[in-house]
């Protein structure tokens, strides 16, 4: 039997030697890109966790309005001092008069009329505030109110009137009420054929 060789001794620690760990080493495989650890990436940034969906606070941070929460504009417009408009104004929600407007506006939610304002023609509209000149035609389903500055003349029909001290209203007006429809003709059975007379035949 060949005598086993005694092993080395181990030397005795150094002072200040540090000891060794027990993490891997790093391997560089070739064709293999090493991933960074979780949290290196942008500054500031923490990393997310598996499954969990972005987060939405950059797009916050940076200003930029989520889908869908744009609220629409209303249909607005805006006639300005010594500005003149004629015609037909036939789509607008809102209309603010401070020039001068001869026109025919169909159907509106609210119109506006500042002291400076004058409107000529016919108007059927939801609301109405006026603080200056209306002369034709207005139809006011909801509330008309008349400033201490304004002046109404013409057919007006209104739901629900409010009148400031000073203000003057002059014309045929009255009560706006809800157009009813025709009813329809009840459609008659035709009539039944006269009955024919049956007379018996006689024996010579």
């Amino acid at each position: 039997m060949t005598p086993t060789p005694p092993k080395p001794p181990i030397p005795p620690a150094v002072p200040g030697t540090p000891l060794k760990s027990d993490s891997p080493r790093r391997m560089d495989i070739p064709g293999v890109t090493p991933r960074p650890p979780q949290g290196l990436g942008i500054p500031g940034t923490p990393s997310p966790l598996p499954g969990s969906a972005p987060s939405a606070a950059p797009a916050a941070a940076a200003g930029i309005p989520a889908a869908g929460s744009r609220p629409a504009d209303p249909r607005r417009l805006i006639v300005g001092r010594d500005i003149s408009l004629s015609g037909e104004i036939g789509s607008c929600d809102a209309l603010v008069v401070e020039g001068s407007v001869e026109a025919k506006l169909p159907d509106g939610r609210i119109m506006e009329i500042a002291e400076t304002g004058l409107f000529k023609g016919s108007v059927e509209i939801d609301e109405a505030d006026i603080a200056g000149r209306f002369e034709g035609i207005l139809t006011v389903r909801g509330r008309l109110t008349i400033r201490a500055t304004g002046r109404v003349q013409g057919t007006i029909r209104y739901g629900v009137l409010a009148v400031d001290a000073g203000g003057q209203m002059s014309g045929d007006v009255q009560v706006y009420t809800i157009p009813t429809k025709a009813a329809a003709p009840a459609e008659t059975a035709p009539a039944a054929p006269a009955p024919v007379p049956v007379t018996p035949d006689t024996v010579d």
